[in-house]
């Protein structure tokens, strides 16, 4: 398949720059995957599809402040980072070495080093590969310490507001940092809301997944089976397993909340044959139509980028017409798109 079959014309002023308040208020679109049908709700509705038994799958990675800026010691030049996957050198504890995107890459080359205003703390760029920088910190003291005091929220640059409250670009169950995106889907629900689930019966499950470059990077190749796919860190804890193992035992569904969770449960289900197991690693799984999914029986999603490996997977999940179809309506029912936008649940 092309490209250019997963392209479409958005309005510039339905891409979302606030977040709904209070979270669970913004749009639902319900689509009928078997049927097509559609119906518009609001989040807070969702509790109506699902059932007393059936598990609802939530990715508890937290943002990092991510953005960094520095100035290039050679030339004086300001370079803006983008951290994204922490590469382990010696042990867990090792935050010395990320892989990055750098903003503008002339001003940022293999060897260069880099300060930090307000921060004893140094870089130096060691590599250059796949379309991002490795770059090694040093003068650490505390990383976590000297990245809560230079970082920034790193949020899509087509949200053009800068957020007050930095809290709204992470879940309300956001608990193990490391992502450089937060997984959107999620971004809907309220504590209140999980309490609400809770009252139904429904299991509520976690795994972990950091959000890295899959997220930033574009399809810029024609054929969409010539794009390759960048691993993002993931976790799968026993406790998961056995609540999503006993959900199908008693013939109840899975509900993913995003793409992230989407593609955690099915890379490990293709990993050990269809089955799911406690584990740990990376994955650059590429989920488009002709995929065959194990785990997932519905899926709560953003409306994603033209283009994007995202869309190509809720294609894939749903079937390109009735995604074709779904972005249409949305637009001409005036819903908000991307990050900060309204949701969608495939059934």
């Amino acid at each position: 398949m092309d490209t250019s079959d997963f392209d479409y014309y958005l309005p510039k002023e339905l891409i979302a720059q606030t977040p709904a308040e209070p979270r669970d208020s913004s749009g639902l679109l319900v689509l009928d995957k078997n049927s097509g049908d559609i119906k518009f709700k609001k989040f807070k509705d969702i509790l109506d599809y699902v059932s007393p038994g059936d598990c609802v799958v939530f990715n508890d990675s937290k943002v990092m402040p991510a953005r960094m800026y520095s100035i290039n010691k050679k030339n004086n030049r300001k370079v803006e980072f983008l951290l994204l996957k922490n590469i382990l050198e010696l042990s867990c504890d090792d935050f010395k070495t990320w892989e990055c995107l750098v903003s503008p890459g002339k001003h940022a080359k293999v060897n260069d080093k880099f300060w930090f205003q307000n921060s004893g703390m140094e870089a130096e760029i060691i590599d250059a590969r796949d379309g991002v920088r490795v770059i090694k910190f040093t003068n650490i003291i505390n990383f976590w310490a000297e990245l809560d005091k230079i970082g920034t929220t790193p949020l899509p640059k087509y949200i053009q507001n800068q957020q007050k409250d930095a809290s709204r670009y992470q879940t309300v169950y956001a608990k193990y940092i490391g992502s450089a995106a937060a997984p959107t889907a999620g971004l809907h629900f309220t504590e209140n809301l999980l309490l609400d689930f809770q009252k139904k019966h429904v299991n509520l499950a976690f795994i972990t997944l950091h959000v890295g470059l899959g997220t930033f990077q574009p399809v810029k190749t024609q054929n969409i089976n010539e794009h390759v796919m960048h691993s993002e860190v993931y976790n799968m804890p026993k406790k998961t397993v056995d609540i999503i193992q006993e959900t199908v035992r008693n013939n109840k569904k899975i509900f993913a909340v995003g793409t992230t969770v989407c593609r955690t449960l099915e890379s490990i289900a293709l990993k050990f044959n269809g089955e799911l197991r406690p584990d740990a690693g990376e994955t650059n799984i590429f989920i488009k139509p002709g995929f065959k999914f194990n785990i997932v029986h519905s899926l709560i999603t953003n409306f994603h980028l033209p283009k994007s490996t995202l869309i190509m997977l809720v294609s894939a999940f749903a079937g390109i017409d009735n995604i074709k179809n779904a972005y249409k309506q949305a637009i001409e029912n005036n819903m908000n798109f991307f990050s900060f936008g309204d949701a969608m649940l495939i059934l």
